[in-house]
Parts: C-alpha cells; sequence; structure tokens
C-alpha cells in the first residue's frame, strides 16, 4: 500500500494515508472559507435535515420508538458525525463530510417490525466493529481501486437521477415556490456580476424563503418535543436472528452503496479522499453511534456532491467545515430544527436539492460515458435508476455488481493490463 502526500507529491508506503503538511491552522481556514463554500455547507445541512431526516423518522415509527430515542437517534447522526467531518476534513483538507446510511436506516425500519430496538443496537455495534476490522485490513481500498471509474460514476447518476426528476415534478406541481427558486438560480448563474456575489444555490434559496413566506406555505406543528436534544442510551443485546439480518447489509450500505459514492464523487471533484482512514473512521464512529441509538456513519455522496458543487478545489474542505458545524449546531437543538424543516413544503426541499444536484448529475454522466465501460456503465445507471431492492439490499449495490459483471463478459478490452510499475492511484480504476 502507498500514499501520496497531495503538497509533496511524496509517496509513502503505509496503510493509513497520511495528511498533507502543512496542518491546517486557524490562519489558513480564514483565508480559504469564503460566502460561495459556507453557502454550499448550509445547502448540505438543509439536504440533511429534510429529506433523510424524514427516513429516520419513519424508520422508528415502524419500530415504536418514543420521542426520546428518536431525538437521540438524530442527536447521534449530525453531532457525532459533524465532527467526525470537521475533523477529517480540517486534517486532510478535503471536503469530507461524513452522515449516515440512508438505504440502512430503510433497512433498520424493516427490520423494527420485528427486531425490538436493544437487538438493533446490537447489530449497529457489531456492523461498526465489521466495518472498522476491513478498513484496517486494507481490503476496501483494493476493490474500491479494482471498480472502473465509469461503472461507479454511472451508479452515482442512476442514484443522483432522482434529485433531478424530482426538480421536474416540483415546477410541475408546486410553480408558486419552484418557479421563482428555479428563476433567480439561472438569473444569477448566467450573470457573472450577480453570481460574483451571490452563488445561484444561495440566491435560489434565498427566493425559496421568499415565496414560502408569501404564500403563507410554512407550517410548524405544535412543539412538544423541547428545544434541545438529549441522547438516550440503550443496552444491547446480540442475537443470532438480527446479526444474520443487519450487519451484513448495513455494512454493504456503508462500504459499497454509500462510501462507493463518496469517494467516487469526491475523486471526480478531483480529491484523493483517504479510503482506509475514512473506512476506519466509520467503523469507530458507528460504535459510538450505537451507544445513542444512530445507524452506521458513513461517507456520504448527495452531500459530498453538495459540498463540491463549486468553488476552487483546494478551498471546498471549509464547505465541508461549515458543513459539520452546522450540523452539530442542529443536532443540538435537533427537536427545534427538525420542527422547522419539515414545515417547509416538499418542493422548497425538492427544488433546492435539484439544483444543488445539477453540476454533480452532470459530471457524473461525463464520468460515466465519455470514455471506456459504456455497456457496463449503462446497465450500472439502468439498475440503479429502476431502483430494486433484493435480499434487502438497495438499488444502487446491484446496479454496481450488474454493471462489473456485464463488463467483465462484454467488455474486456476496455480493462487495460497493470504491471507492478503501472498501478492506478487509490480510488481511481
Amino acid at each position: 500500500m502507498t500514499t501520496v502526500d497531495e503538497d509533496t507529491g511524496a509517496v509513502s508506503p503505509t496503510l493509513l494515508e497520511r495528511p498533507p503538511h502543512p496542518r491546517t491552522g486557524w490562519r489558513r481556514l480564514r483565508r480559504d472559507v469564503g460566502v460561495e463554500y459556507a453557502a454550499n455547507g448550509l445547502i448540505g445541512l438543509v439536504f440533511s435535515s429534510t429529506g433523510p431526516v424524514a427516513v429516520i423518522l419513519a424508520a422508528g415509527a415502524a419500530g415504536g420508538l418514543d420521542a426520546a430515542e428518536l431525538a437521540s437517534w438524530i442527536f447521534g447522526v449530525f453531532v457525532l458525525n459533524g465532527v467526525l467531518t470537521v475533523a477529517m476534513s480540517l486534517a486532510y483538507r478535503q471536503p469530507l463530510g461524513f452522515a449516515w446510511t440512508i438505504p440502512g436506516t430503510i433497512l433498520v425500519g424493516n427490520s423494527l417490525t420485528h427486531l425490538s430496538w436493544p437487538e438493533v443496537i446490537g447489530a449497529f455495534l457489531a456492523t461498526g466493529g465489521l466495518i472498522t476490522a476491513l478498513g484496517a485490513s486494507g481490503l476496501v481500498r483494493r476493490a474500491m481501486s479494482a471498480v472502473p471509474m465509469p461503472i461507479v460514476m454511472a451508479m452515482v447518476a442512476g442514484v443522483f437521477l432522482t434529485f433531478g426528476i424530482d426538480l421536474v415534478r416540483a415546477v410541475a406541481s408546486d410553480p408558486a415556490i419552484a418557479a421563482p427558486m428555479v428563476i433567480v438560480f439561472l438569473l444569477f448563474g448566467a450573470s457573472n456580476r450577480l453570481g460574483r456575489y451571490v452563488p445561484p444555490i444561495l440566491g435560489a434559496l434565498v427566493a425559496g424563503a421568499i415565496a414560502v413566506a408569501v404564500t403563507g406555505r410554512f407550517a410548524p406543528t405544535a412543539d412538544t418535543a423541547g428545544v434541545f436534544a438529549s441522547p438516550v442510551f440503550t443496552a444491547p443485546v446480540f442475537t443470532p436472528a438480527a446479526l444474520l439480518e443487519l450487519v451484513i447489509p448495513l455494512a454493504i450500505t456503508v462500504l459499497v452503496v454509500q462510501n462507493g459514492q463518496g469517494v467516487a464523487v469526491l475523486t471526480a471533484a478531483g480529491h484523493r479522499p483517504p479510503v482506509n482512514v475514512t473506512t476506519i473512521a466509520c467503523g469507530l464512529w458507528s460504535l459510538g453511534a450505537a451507544c445513542v441509538g444512530a445507524v452506521s456513519t458513513c461517507l456520504t455522496g448527495p452531500t459530498n456532491a453538495l459540498l463540491t458543487a463549486s468553488g476552487r478545489r483546494e478551498r471546498q474542505y471549509t464547505a465541508a467545515v461549515c458543513f459539520g458545524l452546522c450540523a452539530i449546531v442542529f443536532g443540538l437543538f435537533a427537536p427545534l430544527f427538525v420542527n422547522a424543516m419539515t414545515a417547509a413544503p416538499a418542493a422548497f426541499v425538492a427544488t433546492l436539492g435539484g439544483l444543488a444536484m445539477l453540476r454533480a448529475l452532470q459530471a457524473a454522466f461525463t464520468t460515466a460515458f465519455g470514455s471506456s465501460h459504456t455497456m457496463g456503465a449503462l446497465v450500472a445507471f439502468v439498475v440503479t435508476a429502476a431502483n430494486p431492492m433484493f435480499l434487502n439490499i438497495g438499488a444502487a449495490f446491484w446496479g454496481l455488481a450488474s454493471g462489473i459483471v456485464v463488463s467483465l463478459l462484454l467488455e474486456r478490452a476496455d480493462r487495460p493490463a497493470r504491471t507492478p510499475g503501472n498501478r492506478a492511484p487509490a480510488g481511481r480504476p
């Protein structure tokens, strides 16, 4: 195993990727941060605190969790992962945004219909241990390096396609909210003068907020959960049924589905995410998250796409730092913020997420179908976009697996022979 220092280009034979030197100090952080990057971090939080939180609430409702347990879950996925995001992004000077596995949350929601909450907590802990061991072995980085990037990005495009479709549907179903956001986004994007001072996505956010206020569509519910979130500790119970049902699928959703997307998005944006360190961090943080009743940690794909949507590559880490700090605040005040976020119309969130994801979707299509492995990429995209669910494993895994199989069978000429002196960089095919 070798790692490359971003600043010096030096190669070192180590399992754990080393952070760049010199370390990121307060003076450099203050110089690199800006309105554009702070806006991308805020958009990442808005995305994470709306639809994904709704998935947690739905999963908890399926399992009969009370308000305190749900608040503790949300506290864990925001506060703990916010701390990890800030620490890793500053250490590696890359936008490394950590969140939680949404497919895994859906899986847990299904399991809670017949498993107890302590049994699920036990599965969370076992999953964290398995992910940590796999990261320490170095196998994850080797596996990711062996997968052709066009197929990975086609899978990512299949996942991100939903955001584009939801954007179009929002404009058609709720033009009073969505249309002003799209118009402002296009105007600010087309004008160099306007876009220099206000990022287009921030303009869309403000326009949407004004539209919601003018139409009187902001409808918060009665707040009965308080203001501050308090962690709830649940003693784990380890049963063969829960371990067999959840551990392997949860690990797959973290390592293949979520981290695969995150690494692919960051690599396409010109970064070199530390795959092994990221995997180990996801495992260790999953152990901590399990203690407060939160699902496993992952390097999220959609949020990192938002964090790298614009700006200079070497300054994009500040967007992740802003996202992480906002996530910590959101987690501490989870009951209050969840009530506010869920009070906005669905079209507001769909339009904001769709506009923010357009560049990432464009880049995914360009990488997937711009060179080799196009048949495997096409199959990966179609299968992922079709959104099948088999063996309690989501579409992204099956899209990636089917694309690789098809490419191995039909596109042998696109797989270049590798020699010990001609290896692809970590995280690249």
